[in-house]
């Protein structure tokens, strides 16, 4: 299971419980520079991208002892995609996929969010750090107006590169977000939350809509954090029967 930006391993807790319970063995690793890693991952994601991210992915999968299911959160789910389209996915779950490069933002939210990026000079250069007003707007919004400060306690920052070459592919002379959606032979399901304010369910469709098995949920009671709301285990469960 891989997380997203300014996340860590820590997010697919209810998930990794049901699944477990299931019978599958659960692995989410964090990403350099996040979870265990936040306090310096300042310093160490200034030089970070998209690109090391999925060589870190690459190696952890290759060591596992068999083809895993992946499954990809956020701008995690561009990352399991390119691991899919180098055929080291047995099955892939997106769950409120980023934007691979292709896939132009459709929405005013979406657009607003590149605008407030390009706000901030050049980004591209720096680690973000989270800020709890914009997190409790973007991706926290149906969490309990209790919990958002705890959860929000446990985000570190993020690559401004790989959100440049995430949200600005257009501009990202590497490629970096690019996925060979043609070369991905495993079944794929795609779920996005209805009141997600960062990844719509336009962008969510778009991304499915590359692959003949995928098969697309809308979560109507769910928004960008939907690993973590409320319901989060039904969700789980749920992915679980799909999986079978």
């Amino acid at each position: 299971m891989v997380h997203g930006a300014n996340c860590g391993g820590w997010c697919f807790d209810e998930f990794r419980k049901v699944f477990e319970a299931r019978g599958f063995t659960c692995h989410a690793p964090d990403l350099i520079g996040h979870g265990a890693e936040k306090e310096t991952g300042r310093n160490i994601l200034a030089s970070v991208g998209m690109a090391d991210y999925r060589a870190q992915m690459t190696a952890f999968v290759k060591a596992l002892p068999e083809k895993p299911i992946l499954l990809g959160h956020s701008m995690g789910a561009v990352i399991v995609q390119q691991l899919a389209s180098d055929g080291l996915a047995e099955t892939l779950v997106l769950a409120s996929p980023a934007p691979r490069a292709g896939i132009v933002p459709p929405t005013d939210p979406e657009k607003q969010l590149c605008q407030d990026l390009m706000s901030i000079g050049p980004f591209w250069t720096r680690a973000l750090d989270p800020n709890f007003d914009l997190a409790c707007h973007y991706t926290l919004n149906l969490l309990p107006k209790d919990e958002q400060r705890t959860v929000f306690d446990r985000f570190g920052p993020e690559s401004g590169r790989a959100l440049f070459e995430t949200f600005f592919w257009m501009f990202d002379r590497t490629g970096a977000t690019i996925v060979d959606t043609g070369a991905v032979r495993c079944p794929v399901l795609c779920l996005s939350g209805a009141q997600d304010n960062i990844v719509s369910l336009q962008t969510a469709k778009e991304t499915a809509g590359a692959y003949k098995q995928a098969e697309f949920w809308e979560l109507k009671d769910h928004a960008h954090m939907l690993l973590i709301e409320p319901g989060a285990e039904k969700i789980a469960a749920r992915i679980a029967d799909w999986l079978g």
